[in-house]
C-alpha cells in the first residue's frame, strides 16, 4: 500500500480500495482499471523495488560496526517467549512455537547449545507464545496457558518437569518474579481495564494492586532484584509509549505515581529487565526502525544504545557485566545469541517508507479521521424500548433452489427468517419434482427448521437435498418427520471440549432407514431417540492443516420405538494420535465398537457400513472415511451386523505447499496425502453371519481459496477392500467440498 502511494500517488490508492459508484466488483479488476496494469505485474515490480530499498537500509546500518554475536544454539525455535537465565544451572529457559511442533517450554545449555523440552504449552500465542517468569531458588518456571483466551496460571519444575495448575481463567499475563519475597506479579485485563496484580506464594490467589484509567495499558513489567522497584511500559490512547518506574511499596499502598524514565514516542519499549545488580534496565525497541537493544543507566539517568543489528534483537537478558543473551531474528525463527553488554554510541536509523510517502505527497498529512464525538447518536436511534425477538422476526433472504430427491431434480424456493440479533432463526425450503415417474405423493418437498439457543426443531415432508444431485450418498427420504434436538457444550477449555446432544424424531411413511439409504425399513412409522457425548483434546502446531496430536472419544446411543418394541443400539469411538517421523506428519489410531441387544434379523437393530461417504460436491467433513460407519472399498451399507469392532491406522503425511498455483480469484494453497488401513468385524458373537473385512487406501486433499477467503477442498480417494469370503473390491472417490 505504501509503495503504491509513493509511486503512483495516494489518490489512486484510495480510488482502488474504495467502493465508489462504477468501481469493479473484484479487487484485481479494479486494480487494473485504476493502474492500467495487472496486480501481478505491479506486485513483481514492488518486490524488485523493495529489495533495492532495503539494501539501502542495510547500507545505512552498516555505516557503523554491526554488533558481533555468538550463536548459542543453531536450532531456530520459531516464536519465543520472554526468556529466563539460570546462572547456577547455566541454562536459558524460554517457550518456543515452531511449525511442525506443538508449543513447549525449552531449556538451552548456554555452553553447548543443547536444547531439551520441559513441558508442553497449551493454547500458545502466535508471537510471544506465553508469559514466563522464573524462580531460580526453586527451579520453578511460571507460565500461562490458553493465551488466546482467559489464561490459566501454571508452574513447572525445570528439573523434574512436574507441572501444577495454580489458578484457572485468571486473565493474567506479563508475569514477573520478585526474588525478594518470592511473589509473582502480573497484568490482568478485564472489561477494558488494565490492572497490576500481585500473586503471593503459594500462588493460588491474586491481589489487585493498581487499576489504570480506561485507555491506559501497562505491559512488560519487571521487578528489581531487591524488590523495591517495578519497571514497565506504559501506553495511552494517543499511542504514546513510555518506560516508567514505580516504587513497589508505594504502589501497593495505592499510590499510582510513577517516574517516566524515557519517552519512546510511538515505539514500544519491549521486555525491559533488570541487571543482576539493579544498575540498569535493558530491553528492546524499534526506536531506530530496527529492534535494537537499549539500556537505561540509573547512574546517569540516560538511555543508551546497546546494539546495532541488521535483523533485530529481542528479549535481552543480562548475564554478566560484559555479556547479554538475546534472541536474534532469522528467516527460520528466533535463535538465542550472546552479544556484548556495552554501550553503543553509533546507531543509524533506517528510512521509513511512510516518511517517504509524507515527504513526496504531503497531502496525506491532511487526511484525518473525524472525531467520533461529533456523531449524532440520538439521530441514529431507530427504536428504544423492550426487545421482543419473536415480534422482530423478518424475512432476511429468499432465493431459488434446486434439490435432489433420489435420482430426480426438484425446483423450489428457500426463505430465511431472523430477528436482528438472531435469537430466533427459521429457514423454509419448498420444492417440486416434475418427474412423472415419481408418484404424485412424492413430488412435493418441504423442510422447515427453527433454531433458538441450543434447541433445533425440524419438520420434513419428502425431504430433498441439494447435495443428492451429486454422487452416491443420498439423504433424501420419502415420508414425514418431526424432530427436536438439544445441543450443549459442557466445557470449552481449548483445546479440550466436552459436549453432548440429545434428539427425538418421529417418522411416518418411510421406505428407507433415515441413516442408511440402501436399507429398506421393516416399519414405516416409528419414534427414534438418542444422544451423543463427545470429548476432544486435539492439538496442532503452527502451519498445520489438521490435528497432529491428542485424543478424542464419543459415546452414543440410537433407539427406535415401534409397536411396543424398543430397538436399541450403543456405540463408542476412541481416536489417539501423535507426531510421526517428520514435521506436520502424524499417525492416528481410530477405534470404534458398538452393539445392539435385539434380533439380528431386524434392520432397526443393525449397524451398516460402507463407502467413503463423500459426494462429488459435498458440504460434510472432508475426511469422511474417519467416521465409524464409513468403510471405503465396499458399497454403501454393504457390511452389517448387530455388533461390530472397527480399527483404523491412519498416517497423515506433511502437506505440500504451493508458492504459486492458480490465479488470484482461485488458487491452491496446499495438498496433503493421508494413507489408511482399516479392519472391521461384525456379528462378532455369531460365526455364521460374521463378516471380517479389511481395506487399504489413501486420500489426497487439495485446499482451494476462492475469492481470497472462501475455502474449498478438492479430494481424490481410493481404497481396496478384501476378505476371504468374497472377491476383492475397490472404490474411487472424487469430491469437492464447497465453502
Amino acid at each position: 500500500m505504501s509503495y503504491l502511494a509513493l509511486t503512483y500517488g495516494p489518490d489512486s490508492l484510495v480510488q482502488w480500495v474504495s467502493r465508489a459508484k462504477g468501481s469493479r466488483s473484484y479487487y484485481a479488476s479494479q486494480f487494473k482499471r485504476v493502474y492500467g496494469a495487472s496486480l501481478d505485474r505491479v506486485w513483481s515490480e514492488w518486490i524488485a523495488w523493495e529489495r533495492d530499498y532495503q539494501q539501502g537500509n542495510l547500507a545505512r546500518i552498516r555505516q557503523y560496526p554491526v554488533t558481533p554475536e555468538r550463536v548459542i544454539s543453531a536450532e531456530a525455535p520459531g516464536s519465543v517467549s520472554r526468556g529466563a537465565y539460570d546462572a547456577a544451572r547455566g541454562m536459558l529457559y524460554t517457550a518456543v512455537n515452531y511449525p511442525g511442533e506443538v508449543a513447549y517450554i525449552a531449556g538451552f545449555d548456554v555452553k553447548t547449545g543443547e536444547m531439551h523440552r520441559i513441558c508442553e504449552v497449551r493454547g500458545p500465542a502466535l508471537y510471544f507464545v506465553t508469559s514466563l517468569a522464573y524462580d531460580s531458588s526453586t527451579g520453578t518456571l511460571f507460565y500461562t496457558a490458553d493465551n488466546n483466551d482467559w489464561r490459566d496460571l501454571w508452574s513447572v519444575n525445570v528439573d523434574t518437569g512436574r507441572r501444577q495448575l495454580l489458578q484457572k481463567d485468571t486473565r493474567i499475563g506479563d508475569l514477573a518474579f520478585n526474588d525478594a519475597d518470592r511473589s509473582l506479579w502480573g497484568v490482568r485485563h478485564f472489561n477494558g481495564i488494565t490492572t497490576l496484580v500481585r500473586i503471593p506464594a503459594p500462588y493460588t490467589e491474586w491481589n489487585q494492586v493498581l487499576s489504570l484509567p480506561y485507555g491506559r495499558d501497562i505491559y512488560g513489567i519487571a521487578v528489581s532484584p531487591d524488590g523495591a522497584r517495578i519497571s514497565a511500559g506504559l501506553s495511552d490512547i494517543s499511542g504514546g509509549q513510555v518506560l516508567v518506574l514505580y516504587d513497589a511499596g508505594s504502589v501497593m499502598a495505592g499510590d499510582s505515581t510513577h517516574q517516566v524514565l524515557f519517552d519512546f514516542q510511538n515505539s514500544i519499549p519491549a521486555n525491559f529487565t533488570w541487571s543482576p545488580g539493579g544498575e540498569y534496565l535493558v530491553g528492546t525497541s524499534y526506536y531506530t526502525g530496527v529492534s535494537n537493544i537499549f539500556r537505561y543507566n540509573f547512574a546517569t539517568g540516560e538511555m543508551e544504545g546497546g546494539s546495532n543489528c541488521e535483523t533485530g534483537y529481542f528479549s535481552p537478558i543480562p548475564v554478566s557485566n560484559d555479556s547479554l543473551i538475546a534472541f536474534a531474528f532469522t528467516g527460520r525463527g528466533f535463535i538465542p545469541v550472546m552479544i556484548p553488554n556495552q554501550e553503543v554510541e553509533d546507531i543509524a536509523p533506517i528510512e521509513f517508507l511512510g516518511q517517504e510517502v509524507v515527504r513526496k505527497h504531503p497531502v496525506v498529512t491532511t487526511w484525518l479521521a473525524g472525531s467520533p464525538g461529533k456523531i449524532g447518536l440520538d439521530s441514529l436511534t431507530t427504536y428504544s424500548g423492550a426487545y421482543s425477538g419473536m415480534r422482530s422476526i423478518r424475512l432476511q433472504s429468499a432465493y431459488p433452489v434446486i434439490e435432489g430427491y433420489g435420482d430426480s431434480e426438484a425446483y423450489g424456493l428457500h426463505l430465511d427468517f431472523q430477528d436482528p440479533i438472531r435469537l430466533h432463526e427459521i429457514d423454509v425450503t419448498a420444492s417440486y419434482t416434475p418427474d412423472e415417474l415419481l408418484p404424485s405423493d412424492q413430488r412435493f418437498h418441504t423442510e422447515v427448521n427453527y433454531k433458538r439457543s441450543n434447541w433445533t426443531a425440524s419438520f420434513t415432508y419428502n425431504d430433498a437435498d441439494f447435495y443428492d444431485l451429486f454422487g452416491p450418498t443420498k439423504t433424501s427420504r420419502k415420508g414425514y418427520s418431526l424432530g427436536l434436538t438439544y445441543d450443549k457444550t459442557l466445557m470449552r477449555d481449548g483445546p479440550r471440549v466436552l459436549s453432548y446432544s440429545v434428539n427425538a424424531t418421529g417418522y411416518t411413511g418411510l421406505e428407507r432407514l433415515p441413516e442408511y439409504q440402501n436399507i429398506v425399513t421393516s416399519y414405516d412409522e416409528f419414534l427414534a431417540f438418542g444422544g451423543t457425548l463427545r470429548y476432544s483434546n486435539e492439538r496442532s502446531s503452527l502451519g498445520a492443516v489438521d490435528y497432529e496430536k491428542g485424543y478424542s472419544w464419543r459415546l452414543g446411543t440410537n433407539n427406535k420405538y415401534v409397536n411396543g418394541h424398543l430397538f436399541s443400539r450403543f456405540h463408542g469411538t476412541f481416536d489417539i494420535g501423535t507426531p510421526f517421523l517428520a514435521r506436520h506428519s502424524s499417525i492416528w489410531l481410530r477405534h470404534a465398537a458398538g452393539f445392539s441387544p435385539n434380533e439380528r434379523e431386524e434392520p432397526l437393530a443393525n449397524y451398516f457400513f460402507g463407502g467413503f461417504g463423500n459426494n462429488w460436491v459435498d458440504r460434510g467433513a472432508v475426511k469422511q472415511y474417519r467416521t465409524y460407519y464409513s468403510f471405503p472399498g465396499v458399497e454403501i451399507n454393504e457390511i452389517g451386523g448387530v455388533n461390530f469392532v472397527r480399527s483404523m491406522v491412519e498416517w497423515s503425511l506433511p502437506p505440500l505447499r504451493f508458492k504459486r498455483l492458480g490465479i488470484p480469484m482461485l488458487y491452491a494453497s496446499w495438498a496433503r496425502l493421508a494413507l489408511f488401513t482399516t479392519g472391521i468385524v461384525t456379528n462378532v458373537d455369531h460365526e455364521s453371519t460374521r463378516q471380517t473385512v479389511g481395506n487399504v487406501g489413501g486420500q489426497m486433499d487439495i485446499r482451494l481459496e476462492l475469492l481470497s477467503h472462501l475455502r474449498m477442498t478438492f479430494s481424490i480417494g481410493y481404497a481396496g477392500a478384501f476378505t476371504k469370503d468374497r472377491k476383492p473390491s475397490d472404490e474411487l472417490m472424487v469430491s469437492l467440498k464447497v465453502l
